[in-house]
C-alpha cells in the first residue's frame, strides 16, 4: 500500500496532508526517514510513525449528526464553545471529525468520521458533492434575485452561484420568504453571503441533504451510523474533473 494512504485510513490526516509530511521527513518506515512520494509499505509488518508516534489503521466509523444551533464544528474550541463531538454519547472511538464545516447558527445534516481518504475526496472540489439547504429569510425573495443566484454573483472571494433554487411549499401554500438551495460549492458561509450580497438577512438555514443522505429519522442534535449501503454510495461518487 502506498504510505500516504496507509497514513490517511489511519485516521491521521488526508492524504495531500501525508504528503506534506512525507517531503519534509517527518515519517519514518521501521525506524528509517522516508522521503520519497509513491513508497509503499507492508500493512502487516511495517511500522511507521509520524512525528514519533506509531500509527496503524483503525476500525472506520460514519455518523450521520443532525445539528442544532450554538455547536461548532470542530473537534475542540479555544473558547470553551460547544462542539459537535459533545452530542456523540458513547461513541467507540473518540478519534472523529467532521467532514467540511456548518456555522455555529446552522442547522442540519453533518457527516462526521475517522475515514481521512472519505474525508478528503467529499471535501474536494472535483467531486462536486451536492448539499440541499431549506433557507428562510427576512422579507420574500424576488423572482429576479432567485435568477441572479442561479445565473451567479461576484462576491469579494469570486465567482459564485447556486445550482437550483426555488421556493417552498407549507401547508399547500407557496412561502415566498422561504426557499431550497441545491449547491455544490463549498466556499465558507456561502449561502449566508449570497443573500446578504443581495440584501436578505438568513434567519435561518438548514442543510437538508448531503450528498445521498437525509436528516429523516434523526431529531435534531441526535446521530445515527451511517448503512455500509451509504458509505459505499459515498465512495463511489465520481471525480466530475474526469467525465
Amino acid at each position: 500500500m502506498r504510505l500516504n494512504r496507509y497514513m490517511a485510513i489511519s485516521g491521521c490526516c488526508a492524504r495531500r496532508d501525508a504528503d506534506d509530511l512525507i517531503v519534509k521527513g517527518q515519517v519514518t518506515v521501521n525506524g528509517d526517514v522516508v522521503t520519497t512520494l509513491g513508497a509503499r509499505v507492508n500493512t502487516e509488518t511495517d511500522v511507521i510513525q509520524v512525528n514519533g508516534k506509531t500509527v496503524k489503521p483503525q476500525h472506520y466509523v460514519y455518523i450521520l449528526l443532525n445539528k442544532p444551533k450554538n455547536y461548532i464544528t470542530t473537534t475542540e474550541d479555544d473558547k470553551e464553545r460547544k462542539t459537535v463531538l459533545e452530542l456523540l454519547n458513547n461513541l467507540p472511538t473518540k478519534r472523529v471529525f467532521p467532514v467540511g464545516r456548518l456555522d455555529r447558527n446552522t442547522t442540519g445534516i453533518l457527516l462526521i468520521t475517522n475515514d481521512g481518504s472519505l474525508t478528503e475526496k467529499l471535501t474536494h472540489p472535483s467531486f462536486e458533492v451536492s448539499k440541499v439547504y431549506h433557507v428562510r429569510l427576512d422579507r420574500p425573495v424576488k423572482p429576479e434575485d432567485m435568477e441572479a443566484l442561479q445565473t451567479g454573483i461576484m462576491l469579494e472571494d469570486g465567482f459564485s452561484k447556486v445550482d437550483k433554487i426555488s421556493y417552498i411549499e407549507i401547508n399547500d401554500r407557496i412561502s415566498t420568504d422561504q426557499v431550497g438551495v441545491e449547491i455544490h460549492m463549498g466556499k465558507n458561509r456561502i449561502i449566508r453571503r449570497m443573500f446578504e450580497h443581495l440584501g436578505y438577512q438568513v434567519m435561518s438555514l438548514d442543510r437538508t441533504k448531503y450528498a445521498s443522505l437525509t436528516k429523516k429519522g434523526v431529531p435534531r442534535g441526535h446521530w445515527r451510523f451511517l448503512t455500509s449501503k451509504e458509505v459505499a454510495y459515498l465512495k463511489m461518487l465520481p471525480d466530475k474533473s474526469e467525465s
